[in-house]
């Protein structure tokens, strides 16, 4: 069903930032390549992608908490060990997911190899990353063959096909970029992500790059990182299911030439908020890119004891499938709401509980004190008719707040899953 959802996303402003073009080859210093090596049997889409920086980098990283992890999870892991967190490059592939096989690591070792080879690097200087189909065999020879290729092509403007090569069922690209001043030094943060479903994240979601020129610590930017993973991705769901390879991964090469910040103070909470402001942005593009999606959902929780009993509330309320189900009838059925924020692992009074939905088309309350009201059926399916829903929950106890992000759910969601293989 499908209504023609805008997959754009809103840009959330804030003060000294500016949204700029060029996904992770806006910062200074990186280039990038994206083409189709043979992976995916349509010509048409790429499923190879190269990102290099002209100097190391430092680097920070989050994975999947599945107990099952891919093979380059595993090799990115080691590789940063070895380097202490530093990179040079990046190669990533679609269609395959290089996980539960027995030459997975050894595969992903190739990858990092071949790509080394032609940059003239060490192959622990090189991350890996893939995603597509689970317990499949990936075959090296058409990543072998193109290699040559993929690094010719390398340039600033190779974000675009890059982040074009990371896609799977998504049906955008994601990218965003924003530039801020550091002592007089204008930095850049830029990132690119792919994920359209298998999105219920644990420290991590999907495949998602990001680059910047500005000069960091890598413990800060490990801290920053890890910290903003936790408000952003780990916020959102699609469907439940968290990837066995999914993966953040930060780089960090200096270029901008502002004085290493290395210590909490005011420039750290400059790159600290740009950081947030790009991977945000990145989050709610994969949620409104949910797999048959219509709608972008968001939870807003407000009044809560503090953000932990606000975030798992929020998270709740999103993943909940008949909820999702109701925002794509565009029905009211508010209910759904309560009993999500009911079965969530937090201690609250439910009493005090206050629900209402909005979007461009306007607001209705249907929920005081933990008890339905009167409200106008024909007016709700009005507002549930957007293409961005905003359910707003105020537990009534507190100043914490947080959100989640999801979307509907849709016929569409059965069918893509029903035959994703094929």
């Amino acid at each position: 069903m499908d209504k023609g959802i805008s997959k754009e996303v809103s840009f959330e402003q804030a003060e000294g930032y500016r949204y700029i073009e060029g996904g992770i080859c806006a910062a200074k210093g990186y280039r990038a390549n994206g083409l189709n090596c043979g992976l995916n049997p349509v010509k048409e889409k790429n499923d190879l992608a190269l990102l290099v920086s002209e100097v190391s980098c430092q680097a920070a990283a989050v994975y999947t908490q599945n107990k099952v992890k891919g093979a380059p999870i595993l090799v990115c892991q080691e590789h940063l060990k070895k380097t202490g967190n530093k990179a040079k490059a990046v190669i990533a592939n679609s269609k395959n997911a290089n996980t539960c096989n027995a030459d997975g690591v050894e595969k992903a070792e190739k990858m990092c190899a071949l790509a080394a080879d032609v940059l003239q690097l060490r192959p622990e200087e090189v991350l890996v990353a893939s995603t597509g189909v689970i317990g499949e065999i990936l075959p090296i020879e058409p990543v072998e063959s193109h290699i040559e290729e993929l690094a010719t092509g390398l340039g600033k403007a190779g974000h675009l096909e890059a982040a074009k090569a990371i896609m799977t069922t998504d049906t955008v690209k994601k990218e965003v970029a924003v530039e801020f001043e550091v002592d007089g030094k204008t930095c850049r943060v830029g990132g690119m992500a792919k994920g359209s479903g298998m999105i219920c994240p644990n420290m991590a979601t999907t495949l998602n790059f990001i680059t910047t020129d500005c000069g960091i610590t890598a413990d800060l930017l490990q801290k920053a990182l890890s910290e903003i993973v936790q408000v952003t991705y780990n916020c959102l769901s699609i469907d439940g299911d968290t990837s066995t390879n999914d993966m953040v991964l930060l780089l960090a090469n200096g270029l901008a030439e502002n004085e290493e910040i290395g210590e909490e103070g005011e420039n750290y909470q400059k790159f600290y908020q740009a950081l947030y402001l790009v991977m945000l942005h990145l989050t709610k593009m994969l949620a409104k890119d949910g797999e048959g999606a219509t709608k972008l959902l968001e939870c807003s929780v407000s009044g809560a004891p503090n953000r932990e009993i606000a975030q798992i509330v929020a998270k709740s309320v999103i993943a909940s499938p008949l909820l999702k189900c109701a925002v794509f009838g565009e029905d009211a059925n508010w209910g759904r709401v309560l009993c999500a924020i009911g079965y969530s692992k937090a201690d609250f009074e439910i009493n005090r509980v206050g629900v209402c939905i909005q979007s461009k088309n306007g607001k209705v309350e249907v929920c005081q004190n933990g008890a339905g009201i009167p409200f106008s059926e024909e007016k709700a399916k009005e507002v549930l008719s957007a293409d961005e829903i905003i359910v707003s929950v105020d537990l009534g106890q507190g100043d914490a707040v947080s959100r989640a992000f999801g979307c509907d759910l849709t016929y569409d969601y059965v069918k893509i899953n029903g035959d994703y293989r094929s």
